[in-house]
């Protein structure tokens, strides 16, 4: 009989301090965040150092560990005051940080000698001779570069026993391992060092020059980007399982929280049902048909089976996905009135039909036949942001399950 011995982490993204709650109240085994220095999300809704306490006790407490990434490109500069960063992360309890530059490596082995320190996929490693030269520099783990196939994979666990983190679903940077100097010549906002302005998200007309303009895109076309489509590898989850990847990376910091738990929630119990039973697992049609809920762009396996050609590049008009959105959250839930109390996220009415979801992969839909505001009075509709709502459900539900509803 078939059995699996190395059950892989799954590890989703925490752009603050509500998001990493939810991962981890969603089955994630650790969550990775941002500080207020040395990382590549400016934006997203970092840590302070009194939050970041907060979350490791949380984490802790559920059994889950925390990663702090501290991937950024130092410049002359940006160095200082990283040992004390250091060595603040080490007395919270953080269980590593997650780095690219050897210069905030080396700091970070001397000041906070025993955090453990995995290497960025900004890193760019490709091979198992790279791997093995981090492992001898004290590293314990390797996030992979981006651009490293599933045989790869495969080929490199033969030759080390470093853990190796591979990404398995999110935003896919078009240039390499996310060194990109697009945003620094468009707006001086340096992508290396946090300030990323998405630039190859924009829409770009197409001239040719020839003796004068003149635009390539006809009205009947969409405005060029340069940019990917998102990753998924949700039906090749068994293969990197046993290629020998030791920890699913979910990228998302900036995401919502609705993501995060609709991510999590889906890779996890994919990796629960193989791992139980490898032998006799099957691909569930509902895993798919949850992570459309919170697709933004089409999806695609990346670099993991071939080079990305156009088809996996945000050319002309995209496919349509089904829109959903974040309708509330559960605060609480009378068990015996069967009433919950739902803070508003987005407009939602009486007549209309939404779906609850939980961790553990908990969904049911219903109809909404009745709503209250705060004061109990009867109300047609929810339509003020954070508003607190009641209404009857028609299964238990729990805080921190969720409401959404189609477009």
């Amino acid at each position: 009989m078939k059995t699996i011995t190395n059950k892989p982490e799954i590890l989703a993204p925490a752009g603050n301090l509500e998001k990493l709650k939810v991962a981890i109240l969603y089955g994630a085994d650790a969550v990775y965040i941002g500080g207020q220095a040395y990382g590549l999300r400016s934006r997203a809704g970092n840590f302070n150092f009194t939050e970041m306490k907060e979350g490791v006790e949380f984490a802790h407490q559920h059994h889950a560990k925390v990663y702090v990434a501290a991937n950024m490109v130092a410049h002359e500069g940006n160095e200082e005051g990283a040992g004390t960063f250091f060595q603040t992360l080490k007395e919270i309890g953080v269980d590593a940080v997650i780095v690219s530059d050897p210069a905030l490596i080396t700091i970070c082995q001397e000041e906070a000698p025993g955090l453990p320190i995995h290497l960025s996929t900004q890193a760019s490693a490709t091979n198992y001779k790279t791997l093995e030269f981090w492992k001898h520099e004290g590293l314990e783990r390797i996030v992979l570069a981006r651009e490293v196939s599933l045989q790869e994979i495969r080929e490199i666990r033969k030759q080390t026993d470093i853990e190796i983190e591979a990404f398995i679903h999110g935003a896919m940077c078009i240039s390499y391992s996310g060194r990109c100097v697009l945003s620094n010549h468009m707006v001086n906002r340096d992508a290396n060092r946090g300030g990323c302005a998405q630039s190859c998200r924009w829409k770009y007309d197409l001239f040719e020059q020839d003796g004068m303009d003149i635009n390539v895109l006809t009205k009947d076309r969409e405005a060029f980007s340069m940019s990917a489509v998102d990753l998924s590898m949700i039906y090749h989850i068994p293969e990197l399982i046993e290629a020998g990847v030791n920890s699913f990376k979910i990228e998302g910091r900036m995401k919502s929280i609705h993501y995060v738990s609709t991510v999590t929630n889906v890779y996890l119990d994919i990796v629960d049902t193989y791992c139980a039973d490898p032998e006799h697992f099957t691909f569930k049609a509902e895993w798919e048909e949850e992570i459309w809920k919170i697709a933004q762009r089409e999806l695609a396996t990346g670099f993991y089976f071939d080079k990305p050609d156009e088809d996996q590049q945000l050319f002309g008009r995209p496919r349509k996905i089904p829109k959903y959105s974040f309708a509330a959250q559960v605060l609480d839930y009378n068990p015996e009135t069967k009433i919950a109390t739902l803070q508003q996220r987005n407009h939602f009415r009486v007549g209309e039909e939404v779906e609850f979801y939980g961790p553990a992969f908990t969904h049911f839909k219903q109809t909404i036949e009745q709503l209250w505001d705060e004061e109990g009075n009867n109300i047609d509709h929810a339509p003020n942001a954070m508003m607190t709502v009641k209404m009857k459900v028609d299964e238990p539900v729990q805080p921190f399950y969720f409401m959404r509803k189609q477009k």
